[in-house]
């Protein structure tokens, strides 16, 4: 048999190297970075976004802000969303589906606080800039900035409310919050304790009930409640849903102080037509252009890589005002609905 001479056998060896890898699949950059580490290889920011679920309206609402702000910024939005509040697994899956897309960035609204960290760390490893929108992780350095409400200060602003609405009345206070281990529960509550002026073990509070923010939940368990004790006259709501559901098994009860937070265009019009006294806005557009802003800047320049917590504001809106709590009425609530 002949002998190839050198150049000839550099030949055969390098094309026989290039078959076996294009075969295995091989690549030079690893899952959510660039060779730049910035997980775009177009120079264009591809940008992951994991909300609690697809249908709440808040969730619905961030979501359009980051799609339009996205392509504003010549980006592309991969939208992700669990299947339920508090379903902490799926969100782990989409995270990890959006590191195997390559994405520059992900932004997610966790179910759970603590219950995405080894997902979020995996992510971040791989060059993936994460930044929590509305929900912070436990500890909050797990992500690399958070973007919301301050959430305490915002139950603050519905207790200091529903209090002084009461006009001095003997309080019988019922509590619906949300999803046990959300940070977002935690501090709405802590923070509505706090500003009515009373703890967990006060006699004032009357009964409690997890809700996950349903509307059917809340009615459910605002009706189970209302028959322990049927003096109740101030009710603290994690959201508009279940502040809808408190209404409503209340309905025709008079006297009773309903307070929440979200500040949806629908809970705006409910705090006008008196179903429930005051809400406390929140601003998910903000929050998710600001996310969106702060991926797309990563992209272009690693530098600018967004550190801490930023406060995304929230306002207290009502048209029965109480001395001494600041609020803006629902015609101002109207047009500023989850700006």
């Amino acid at each position: 048999m002949r002998q190839l001479n050198a150049p000839a056998r550099r030949v055969v060896i390098t094309a026989t190297a290039v078959l076996a890898c294009a075969l295995a699949g091989c690549t030079s950059t690893k899952s959510g970075s660039d060779d730049k580490g910035n997980g775009s290889t177009s120079g264009k920011p591809v940008i992951g976004l994991v909300t609690k679920t697809n249908s709440n309206p808040y969730f619905v609402k961030l979501r359009e802000a980051a799609k339009s702000e996205a392509a504003r910024r010549d980006g592309r939005l991969i939208a992700l969303a669990g299947k339920f509040d508090g379903d902490n697994q799926g969100q782990v899956d989409a995270i990890n589906n959006l590191v195997a897309q390559h994405v520059t960035g992900i932004l997610i609204t966790p179910s759970s606080s603590k219950g995405v960290l080894n997902a979020i760390a995996d992510a971040r490893s791989k060059g993936v800039l994460v930044i929590a929108l509305d929900t912070a992780t436990d500890p909050a350095d797990a992500v690399d900035a958070t973007f919301a409400t301050d959430n305490q200060a915002a139950g603050v602003s519905q207790g200091r409310y529903v209090k002084a609405a009461l006009k001095g009345a003997d309080p019988h206070v019922v509590l619906l919050d949300g999803t046990p281990g959300s940070s977002v529960d935690d501090l709405r509550h802590k923070g509505f304790l706090e500003g009515f002026g009373v703890t967990a073990s006060s006699k004032q509070i009357k009964g409690t009930a997890v809700t996950n923010g349903d509307q059917t939940k809340a009615q459910s368990s605002m009706e189970n409640l209302h028959q322990r004790d049927p003096g109740v006259n101030a009710v603290y709501t994690i959201n508009e849903p279940a502040a809808a559901g408190a209404a409503q098994a209340l309905s025709g009860k008079k006297g009773v102080v309903i307070g929440s937070i979200d500040g949806s265009c629908s809970g705006v019009r409910n705090v006008a037509a008196g179903k429930f006294a005051a809400t406390v806005m929140q601003f998910p557009e903000k929050m998710a252009r600001l996310g969106v802003d702060a991926v797309a800047d990563y992209t272009k320049d690693s530098s600018k890589k967004p550190h801490g917590f930023i406060d995304t504001g929230s306002q207290l809106i009502t048209d029965k005002p109480a001395d001494g709590v600041a609020s803006k009425g629902t015609a101002w609530g109207l047009k500023n609905c989850w700006g």
